[in-house]
C-alpha cells in the first residue's frame, strides 16, 4: 500500500534503488542535493542538477518539464552522504510562472523500479515561492526513510542552496538557470490528468521526459510498506520563524545545539528560511567508523535499539547525534497524529454538511443514519492514526530505555547511576543537559534537552509568575527558591563537566537571599569567591569580568594571545546573577548586557535568575538582553516553542532524587580534582 505523506511525516523504504517522480502544473527545475551527518552540502559536486545531472547513485533529467524521473540507487552513494534532498524550483527569464502559488499543486512519488508507488507527497499550501525542498531521503537507525519536506523559498534556489550550507550558492543557482534556459528549447511533458473527482491518474510509466533510470540489478525482497494513519488533507505552508529569535513571555523555540551553518539550527537561519531539526552541524566529517548495530530482529519485528547508533567520532557524538534525531522522530510522529485527526474531523464535518444539506435527509432517520456514519468514519481514521502513533511512540520508548542508562554524565540525569562514580574528565564534552522535553501524546516519554558547549548564549531561569499558568500556581517565594536551585544544578553540572581548573563560577546575590541554594557551592568551596552583596560587590564582580572580555578581545583582534596579564583567568567564566535587577543601577545594567552580548565569544557566560516584570521600569532597554538568552523555567512547563510543526514541547528542569546527596558527591570530586591539579 502507497504512503500517501503530509508535511513533515516520515516513512521507511523498503529498497535502495527508487525514482522519484514528479509531476508539476507547469515546467519546473528538477535537482538533488546530497548533504552529509549534519545536513551540509559541502560543495557544488555534491549537487545534481541540469547542467551537472549525474552524481554517484544518483541522476537527474537535463531540462525544465512538467514531468520528471529522478534516479537514486541510495547503496551506491558516497559513505559520507546521509541526506538526499530532492528540490524543485521554477526556472527564470521564460515568461513562466514566477511563483508556485499561480501553478497545480507539484506531485511527488517515490517508486520502485516497477513503478510501485511507495509514498507520495502533494505540496499544497505554497504562495510565493519559487524553489522549494519536496523530500529528504536520509539514514536513521542503519536504515533509509523518507520525509515529506514541502519547505519553500521566496527568494528561490540561491536562498535554498545557502540554507543547506552551500558556499557560493547566489553563483550556483544562477549556473543552474542558465543552464536550463540553454535546453528550454526540447519539449516538456504536461502533468498527468485528473479524474473528476480531482485523483491524480497514477501510471507505472513514466511521464513523457523519461529522465534517467538506473541499470538493472538484483531487487532485494520489499518490505511491506507501513500504510500512514490516514490521509489528511495537506496544511496550509508552515509558519516560518527563525528559531534565535524567543517568543516572549509565551514560547521561545526549541534549538538544538548549535554549531550554525545553523540549527537548529543554531545560528539563526535566515528570516523566511525553514527551521532544521537535522542534526547540529560539524567543522569535519563524520568518520568512515560504523557505529554499533542492533541485533537482527526476529521476522515482523522491528529492529532492536542500541545505544550510539548515530554517526559520529566519539560515543559521545554518536549519542548527542541519536539523542536529536529521537527528538526529530517524536516531533514527526506527533504532527503526523494531529494531522491525521484534524483531517478526520475535518472529513466528517464535510460529510455531514453534504448530507444535510438535502432537506430530504433532515426527517426520519436519514440525518440519524448519516451523523452516526460520519462519525464512524471519523473513529475509524483517529483509530488508525493513534495506533500508528503508538507503534512509534513504542519504538522511540525502547530507544530512549536504551539510550538513557549509557549517556555520559554531561547528557545524563541527576539520577543516572554513572553521577556515582563521576570522574571529573580531562577533555571537554560537546553538550551539556539542561532538561527533559516531551509532548502531550506521551508524557512519560522524555527527551534530553542538550545544548552545545561552550555555551554559545547564557541562560535565564524565569522565576516570574506571570510567565507561565504552571508557575501562576507557584507561591512567589518558592518559585525564587525553585529558580535558584535550578541554577545551582546548572552551575555544578559545568563544573563537574569541564577540567579542573578550566571554568571558574561567579555569584552575584545583591541582598543575600539565595543562601540557602548557593550553600552548596558555597561549602564545596567551588566558587571563585563569595557571593557579590550590596551595591560594591555587584560592581566588583561585573568590573573584573568586563575587564577580562576587553583584554581577550583586544589579544584575539591584535594576534597576542602571549601579551594577556600573567594573573587573567583565561578558562571559562559562568556568572550567576539572583533576583536581577535588584542591586543594579544603570551603570551595572549596562556592563551586565555587554557581558551577554560579548562574553560568550571569549568564554564569559551569563545564566540569570529574575522575573521579567521586575525590570519593566527599564522599559524596551532591556528587550535585547531577553531575546539573547535561552528562557527556561523552575518548574515543568510547556513553554518551548517548535515552529515548525507547530508543536509547544514541555520543558521539565533538572532535579536531584529526594533525599539523595548526589550534587553534594558531585561538588566534592570538583574540589579534589582541583586540589589533585594544583589548583
Amino acid at each position: 500500500m502507497t504512503a500517501e505523506l503530509v508535511r513533515g511525516q516520515n516513512h521507511t523504504l523498503p529498497q535502495t534503488r527508487l525514482e522519484i517522480r514528479v509531476s508539476a502544473g507547469s515546467p519546473v527545475v528538477a535537482g538533488a542535493t546530497l548533504g552529509d551527518e549534519r545536513g551540509v552540502v559541502r560543495g557544488a559536486e555534491w549537487i545534481a542538477h541540469p547542467g551537472s545531472p549525474q552524481l554517484p547513485g544518483l541522476e537527474v533529467s537535463q531540462q525544465a518539464a512538467a514531468g520528471h524521473r529522478l534516479a537514486v540507487d541510495l547503496e551506491a552513494l558516497p559513505e559520507t552522504v546521509h541526506r538526499v534532498t530532492v528540490l524543485l524550483a521554477l526556472p527564470s527569464g521564460v515568461g513562466g510562472p514566477t511563483r508556485f502559488g499561480t501553478t497545480a499543486a507539484p506531485f511527488v512519488a517515490v517508486t520502485g523500479l516497477d513503478g510501485t508507488e511507495i509514498a507520495t507527497f502533494t505540496l499544497t499550501g505554497l504562495d510565493a515561492e519559487s524553489a522549494v525542498s519536496a523530500l529528504e531521503l536520509y539514514r536513521r537507525q542503519g536504515a533509509w526513510k523518507v520525509r515529506a519536506v514541502g519547505q519553500g523559498y521566496a527568494a528561490g534556489l540561491a536562498e535554498m542552496l545557502a540554507d543547506q550550507g552551500l558556499v557560493g550558492a547566489a553563483e550556483l543557482a544562477a549556473s543552474i538557470q542558465e543552464a536550463v534556459a540553454r535546453s528550454l528549447a526540447r519539449s516538456v511533458a504536461p502533468p498527468p490528468p485528473r479524474t473528476p473527482e480531482g485523483d491524480r491518474v497514477r501510471h507505472a510509466s513514466g511521464p513523457t521526459d523519461p529522465g534517467p533510470t538506473p541499470a538493472a540489478l538484483p531487487q532485494p525482497p520489499a518490505a511491506t510498506p507501513v500504510q500512514p494513519a490516514a490521509t489528511p488533507v495537506q496544511p496550509a505552508a508552515d509558519p516560518v520563524q527563525p528559531p534565535a529569535t524567543p517568543v516572549q513571555p509565551a514560547a521561545d523555540p526549541v534549538q538544538p545545539p548549535a554549531t550554525p551553518v545553523q540549527p537548529a539550527a543554531d545560528s539563526a537561519p535566515t528570516p523566511g528560511g525553514p527551521i532544521n531539526y537535522a542534526h547540529p552541524r560539524r567543522q569535519h566529517a563524520a568518520p568512515p567508523t560504523p557505529p554499533p548495530t542492533a541485533p537482527p530482529a526476529q521476522p515482523g519485528q522491528a529492529a532492536q535499539p542500541v545505544a550510539g547508533d548515530a554517526t559520529g567520532w566519539s560515543m559521545d557524538e554518536r549519542l548527542y547525534n541519536q539523542i536529536w534525531g529521537m527528538f526529530e522522530d517524536l516531533a514527526r510522529a506527533a504532527a503526523a497524529y494531529r494531522s491525521a485527526v484534524d483531517f478526520a474531523e475535518s472529513r466528517m464535518d464535510q460529510e455531514l454538511d453534504r448530507s444535510l444539506s438535502d432537506p430530504r435527509n433532515r426527517i426520519g432517520g436519514a440525518g440519524d443514519r448519516a451523523r452516526e456514519e460520519a462519525r464512524a468514519k471519523r473513529d475509524e481514521l483517529t483509530a488508525r492514526a493513534r495506533e500508528v502513533l503508538d507503534r512509534d511512540l513504542a519504538q522511540l520508548a525502547a530507544e530512549a530505555a536504551v539510550v538513557e542508562p549509557a549517556l555520559p554524565a554531561a547528557y545524563a540525569g541527576w539520577d543516572n547511576p554513572v553521577w556515582h562514580a563521576h570522574r571529573v574528565p580531562m577533555e571537554l564534552p560537546m553538550a551539556l543537559r539542561l532538561g527533559d522535553l516531551h509532548l502531550p501524546e506521551r508524557t512519560g516519554l522524555r527527551i534530553p534537552l542538550l545544548v552545545r558547549l561552550p555555551l554559545e548564549r547564557g541562560i535565564w531561569v524565569d522565576s516570574g509568575r506571570t510567565a507561565s499558568e504552571a508557575a501562576a500556581l507557584t507561591d512567589s517565594d518558592r518559585l525564587r527558591r525553585l529558580a535558584m536551585e535550578t541554577a545551582v544544578l546548572h552551575a555544578a553540572r559545568l563544573l563537574a563537566v569541564y577540567p579542573p581548573g578550566e571554568f571558574s563560577v561567579h555569584v552575584i546575590d545583591p541582598a543575600g537571599a539565595a543562601a540557602g541554594p548557593l550553600a552548596p557551592l558555597v561549602d564545596a568551596g567551588v566558587l571563585a569567591g563569595p557571593p557579590a552583596a550590596g551595591p560594591q560587590g555587584v560592581a566588583s564582580v561585573l568590573a573584573h569580568l568586563t575587564r577580562r572580555v576587553d583584554l581577550v578581545q583586544m589579544a584575539v583582534r591584535a594576534g597576542a594571545a602571549d601579551s594577556l596579564p600573567p594573573d587573567l583567568d583565561t578558562g571559562e567564566q559562568l556568572l550567576v546573577v539572583n533576583d536581577f535587577p535588584h542591586g543594579f543601577d544603570d551603570r551595572a545594567v549596562t556592563q551586565l548586557r555587554y557581558l551577554a552580548d560579548e562574553g560568550p565569544a571569549v568564554g564569559v557566560h551569563l545564566l540569570m535568575v529574575a522575573d521579567r516584570e521586575d525590570a519593566s521600569a527599564y522599559g524596551p532597554v532591556l528587550d535585547p538582553l531577553w531575546r539573547s538568552l535561552l528562557r527556561i523555567t523552575p518548574v515543568a512547563d510547556s513553554h518551548l516553542a517548535d515552529p515548525w510543526v507547530g508543536h509547544a514541547w514541555t520543558y521539565e528542569p533538572p532535579v536531584t532524587p529526594p533525599g539523595s546527596r548526589v550534587l553534594e558527591q558531585v561538588l566534592a570530586a570538583v574540589t579534589a580534582a582541583r586540589r589533585a591539579a594544583g589548583r
